[in-house]
């Protein structure tokens, strides 16, 4: 019987990020594993930032925020913009709408079967629709 040797504990992190084109640098490495290991989700920079702090991961924010615009231009993210002064970044790329939660912060995803857009304008000359993404916003009803 022939016995595998045990994955590195970055190896996983180090084939994404080389896969589209990012040096895996140790800060890259260390964000990417807190942002990567486990399910999708929706993160602000500043939330990152704390969970890198409480990782001991010596990072400032605005390392994080290249970071992630880094990661998002290579396609490993998606930027939702839910107002002028707040972004999330979301690890799951597939297209999907999100439902955010005005009150509380939260964005929660609303998978595509559920949002029927009738119809688009024409886009400019020159340019086409890449995609639509759809912000429902909601709040508590008290």
């Amino acid at each position: 019987m022939q016995q595998t040797s045990p994955k590195r504990p970055y190896s996983d992190v180090i084939e994404r990020l080389r896969s589209v084109g990012l040096r895996p640098t140790r800060q890259r490495m260390a964000l990417a594993k807190l942002l990567f290991d486990g399910h999708d989700r929706h993160i602000t920079a500043e939330k990152l930032h704390l969970e890198a702090q409480g990782a001991a991961i010596p990072v400032s924010l605005a390392t994080v925020y290249n970071t992630l615009h880094q990661f998002t231009d290579a396609g490993l993210l998606r930027e939702i913009a839910v107002d002028s002064a707040r972004s999330y970044f979301d690890t799951n790329t597939a297209d999907h709408h999100h439902f955010f939660f005005e009150d509380s912060g939260r964005l929660e995803d609303i998978d595509n079967a559920h949002v029927n857009i009738a119809r688009l304008p024409e886009p400019p000359a020159g340019t086409k629709i890449d995609r639509v993404d759809v912000v429902v916003r909601v709040n508590s009803d008290k």
